[in-house]
């Protein structure tokens, strides 16, 4: 029986949902994160279940033809990335396997992906969130270490433009120059908690929100000026408080001390406005590439009505729907109905109209109303779908569903309600908009029966 500090030899059969490399003694389960199929490895025993273990990796025996030696110093210590060890041949291949399996054993679905879409995997990103500490009498600022709020120091991540990292050490300086402190969670103390940054692509408009455990932040001028001087393309600094004990990054209130309070950013030919607190998707090229794939399962014809169900800032929907046809968008949050009624008037959208509801909701209300839809886009949390939410959708009646999921398993949980209400899966496509993670986004296309 194996027990907690063991030591055993461990070959990787597949990796789990999460990452993690999957071995077996005895058909007794052990999980190894930063693992290759195909790996043969030394084990050291972390932790002990009923029926399964946890370890990591002591020693690489026989390496698979995967591995890679990663292209970052700070890999291991930092909890953002899970693939820097792989091939990204090899993690494409990985992520749309676990796609399938997740559409076959969760959702007992007779369908595969496609394909899986995927661009380039450095550089990225267009938002970041960096959690700031003091040690020692130095500002640290970067990523949570794995499993902990340990802040391990990042100058330049990989997933992120470099100009990211620039800012980061510019603010690190500002702050041990004017003696400005870190938040210290412990203690609740200390005015700087997070910094937040946000570009459009190739970073031509940047746009920087500090969030503070306090109501403002000491020489703001002075730090404006500084900010904006050695960044021209910077178009936005905002301050956000947030002086609550939680781990939620973001408070309710915002302050804009230079310029506006949003950038704007240009995907699929149409014009966004993205501010602090909107939704939109961290990698641009890959956000086109997915919202082309979801128009050509929507199929939408002249005339027709399109229902965006959480739609945040409207991205979807407005990329989605031709001039011609009619635009219905839902979203319960009060501030992203108004900015996608925004986003809309930008691209000259006349017959488009936004509904502040819960998606539930919105379905019942919008039938009572005779509205119909011939497409429905659902794009739901990672939690996907509550069940009143898909009884709903199927009362409503479109003959067309386009799923888009950044969770597999919720993913397939939902398309198995789906089908046995009488909607067909019949295209589906991975879409990796998160390299180097463990995240997978995929789109599928159901029809009516």
């Amino acid at each position: 029986m194996l027990k907690k500090n063991d030591r055993i030899p461990l070959t990787i059969e597949s990796l789990s949902s999460d990452g993690s490399g999957v071995g077996r003694v005895d058909d007794f389960v052990i999980f190894t994160p930063m693992t290759c199929t195909g790996d043969r490895v030394r084990a050291h025993i972390l932790k002990v279940k009923k029926s399964y273990a946890f370890a990591k990796v002591d020693g690489i025996l026989t390496p698979s033809a995967d591995r890679v030696e990663p292209d970052c110093a700070i890999y291991r210590q930092c909890g953002g990335c899970d693939f820097r060890h792989m091939h990204y041949e090899a993690e494409l291949r990985e992520k749309r396997q676990a796609v399938d399996d997740a559409l076959r054993r969760i959702g007992g679905l007779e369908l595969t992906t496609e394909q899986i879409l995927f661009a380039s995997p450095l550089r990225y990103r267009n938002k970041a969130q960096y959690p700031l500490r003091e040690e020692e009498g130095n500002i640290k600022a970067g990523f949570f270490a794995k499993h902990s709020h340990r802040v391990i120091n990042c100058e330049d991540c990989l997933l992120e433009p470099e100009i990211f990292g620039k800012i980061v050490q510019a603010l690190q300086w500002f702050m041990q120059e004017k003696h400005i402190s870190a938040y210290d969670e412990s203690s609740h103390t200390g005015l700087v908690r997070h910094l937040f940054l946000r570009c459009s692509k190739d970073a031509a408009q940047l746009a920087l929100c500090l969030v503070l455990n306090g109501a403002g932040l000491p020489c703001e001028r002075e730090f404006a000026a500084f900010m904006s001087g050695n960044f021209p393309a910077l178009k936005s600094i905002m301050l956000n408080v947030n002086t609550q004990k939680t781990n939620v990054i973001l408070g309710k209130e915002y302050r804009c001390i230079f310029g506006r309070e949003y950038i704007e950013d240009i995907l699929l030919g149409k014009r966004f406005r993205i501010g602090a607190a909107s939704f939109y998707q961290v990698n641009h090229d890959m956000c086109e590439k997915l919202y082309t794939k979801a128009a050509e399962y929507a199929a939408l014809q002249p005339g027709e009505t399109l229902l965006d169900l959480y739609c945040g800032a409207g991205t979807v929907g407005i990329c989605l729907a031709p001039e011609n046809c009619r635009l219905i968008g839902v979203d319960i949050v009060p501030e992203a109905v108004e900015n996608a009624r925004e986003n809309a008037a930008l691209n000259d959208l006349n017959n488009a109209e936004f509904l502040c509801a819960d998606a539930a909701a919105a379905t019942a209300i919008l039938k009572e109303k005779g509205l119909h839809a011939d497409c429905v886009v659902i794009d739901p949390p990672r939690k996907g779908c509550d069940e009143r939410t898909i009884e709903n959708i199927v009362a409503f009646g479109a003959q067309r569903l386009v799923y888009i999921s950044c969770n597999p398993a919720t993913l397939a949980r939902d398309l198995k309600i789906l089908q046995s209400r009488g909607y067909k899966a019949e295209r589906a496509c991975a879409a990796d908009l998160f390299p180097r993670t463990a995240h997978c986004e995929c789109v599928v296309r159901l029809i009516r029966n």
